[in-house]
């Protein structure tokens, strides 16, 4: 057992160096990240041989042209057979190759190529709406390739909370089950204030208009979130606005120690972490909404669990 007094200057510094590491190799894998990712439909539930001359049921699409929850596909057969579709969103002037080693580790645990895309936003975007209104539908469109009736999204930093805006604003709640994010500044950040003349930097300012709204009453809403944070995340100031707090969310807060922000989407311990909150909405579909595990209770007093903690070791 190790005895040794916590050293924070030596964990700073080790989180410091992973970071420069992080970035470098980044650097390098950025440019694939700007190829376009070619959507393939998972495999399908079952191809079992059925009654000769007999089609597959199409999928409900009556909802404006979305999968409706408790569609049944393949003879009667559940079309969600099978691990959820995963959708990853990468954050501020960033791309897909961030979660090259998080791709890794969801393969290893069945949710292979077949399963897994990237939404792809453009650097351009001015309204992280505008992401959310095309992540809205990017989930249509996978629904209908797979014949599933919901997917799981992870986000990291700014993909966070266009994942959320969707989830929260635009209905995305009945076709979402987990959405797990990775230093996302729920209540705004401070960091960087050069930055501001880009619109999506304002955005994500504490008070803005866009922060307001996620901020508002959400009753109902269906969808897990997992927000995992970091005690040395230097992009968000305080380092506690990635922490998620919304009485009417049933929400779980991670704190991940030791880690900075560039490295959330490629530490073993936060793909560990990821995995398990996706394992966790596979066991449990059926969590009452407004319970706001972590984060809250139905009578809106907030913090009424501990954040849970996660070895970065």
């Amino acid at each position: 057992m190790d005895h040794r007094a916590p050293n924070p200057r030596a964990d700073r510094l080790k989180a410091l160096a992973l970071e420069l590491a992080v970035f470098a190799g980044h650097l390098v894998l950025y440019p694939s990240g700007m190829v376009t990712e070619r959507h393939r439909p998972p495999p399908g539930p079952d191809t079992s041989p059925r009654t000769a001359g007999t089609a597959p049921d199409a999928p409900d699409t009556r909802d404006n042209g979305q999968v409706s929850p408790g569609t049944r596909d393949n003879g009667g057969i559940s079309a969600d057979s099978g691990p959820r579709p995963v959708v990853l969103l990468h954050g501020f002037v960033d791309n897909r190759s961030v979660f090259v080693v998080l791709r890794r580790a969801l393969a290893r645990a069945g949710r292979g190529r077949d399963r897994v895309e990237s939404l792809a936003y453009s650097p351009l975007t001015c309204d992280l709406r505008t992401a959310a209104e095309l992540l809205a539908r990017q989930v249509t469109e996978l629904l209908a390739r797979s014949g599933h009736t919901e997917v799981d999204l992870v986000g990291h930093s700014l993909g966070g909370l266009i994942a959320r805006y969707y989830v929260q604003r635009l209905g995305g709640d009945t076709r979402v089950r987990t959405l797990v994010m990775l230093g996302t500044p729920h209540a705004g950040t401070t960091f960087g204030s050069l930055a501001d003349a880009h619109p999506l930097v304002r955005q994500m300012r504490p008070g803005s208009e866009v922060l307001r709204e996620l901020a508002l009453p959400a009753p109902g809403c269906r969808t897990r979130f997992v927000s995992l944070w970091s005690d040395l995340d230097e992009v968000m100031v305080p380092v506690e606005t990635a922490r998620l707090d919304h009485p009417d969310l049933v929400v779980r807060n991670v704190r991940v120690g030791g880690i900075g922000h560039l490295a959330l989407p490629v530490h073993p311990s936060v793909a560990a972490e990821v995995l398990r909150a996706l394992a966790d909405g596979e066991a449990d579909p059926a969590t009452e909404p407004g319970t706001g595990t972590g984060a809250g209770t139905p009578d809106g007093a907030s913090d009424a669990t501990p954040d849970e903690d996660a070895s970065a070791a």
